[in-house]
């Protein structure tokens, strides 16, 4: 009884999570839904930290040299790395890390000259989204394998803007092609309901069980006592 009441109670944590996910996924495809804005417009009525999945346009001039490979990232099948390059923006304002986007494996030295951004003022488009982790201390090496804002502004010396963006579009574009933009992360619902469903299996195989056991106890005990019955001695 133990054992099924442990894999029913494991079965609801998994619905939870997968409600969890597709509110989560509900609201990514909300804030992607709507149309681009300038960051700053946005940071005026909003805390950045509040503007996950919007799509926003950000203006300025990126620092090449603070640039940082997100290595063991793949695109259509190929093995690579992700570029992360700070955005100063032209109208001030923390730094804005920009995910620019796929380079082939080899490419694993910052700044990687074959997919050197414009020297000039750009204008980028893209999703916000929050960093894969916080509380990293400041690099000594240029190469992560995670997304941590706190990491980097600590790296830098000054003040990241809590949310990175997920380049879609850069005006001017990429003299050689390199990065090549990073498709969205698919929305899916994860493995919380096939887990679910098996808890629920689990548990109703452990009620079987307990009701087979039980039966074969009382078939037996009943046996028992007709067994007993049988060999005592007749009245006289």
């Amino acid at each position: 009884m133990v054992v099924a009441a442990v894999c029913v109670r494991l079965g609801m944590w998994q619905l939870d999570r997968l409600h969890g996910r597709r509110d989560i996924n509900a609201r990514i495809r909300v804030g992607l839904a709507l149309p681009a804005r300038p960051l700053g417009d946005l940071l005026a009525d909003h805390p950045a930290t509040a503007l996950g999945f919007r799509q926003v346009t950000v203006t300025g001039t990126y620092e090449t040299s603070d640039e940082v490979v997100l290595y063991g990232r793949t695109l259509d099948g190929e093995n690579g790395n992700h570029l992360l390059t700070p955005l100063r923006p032209s109208e001030g304002g923390p730094l804005v890390i920009v995910d620019r986007g796929w380079v082939p494996f080899e490419m694993d030295t910052p700044p990687v000259g074959a997919a050197a951004p414009p020297s000039g003022e750009v204008t980028v488009t893209g999703a916000l989204f929050p960093p894969d982790a916080s509380g990293g201390d400041a690099l000594t090496t240029p190469t992560v394998s995670r997304v941590d804002l706190t990491q980097l502004s600590a790296t830098f010396g000054e003040d990241v803007l809590p949310m990175y963006v997920l380049l879609a579009e850069q005006d001017p574009s990429q003299p050689n092609g390199l990065p090549r933009p990073a498709p969205l992360p698919e929305l899916t619902e994860g493995p919380h309901l096939s887990y679910a469903i098996q808890w629920f299996a689990f548990a109703t195989i452990a009620l079987v069980g307990l009701v087979v056991l039980v039966r074969r106890d009382v078939r037996d005990q009943a046996g028992s006592d007709a067994t007993e019955g049988d060999g005592a001695p007749g009245a006289g």
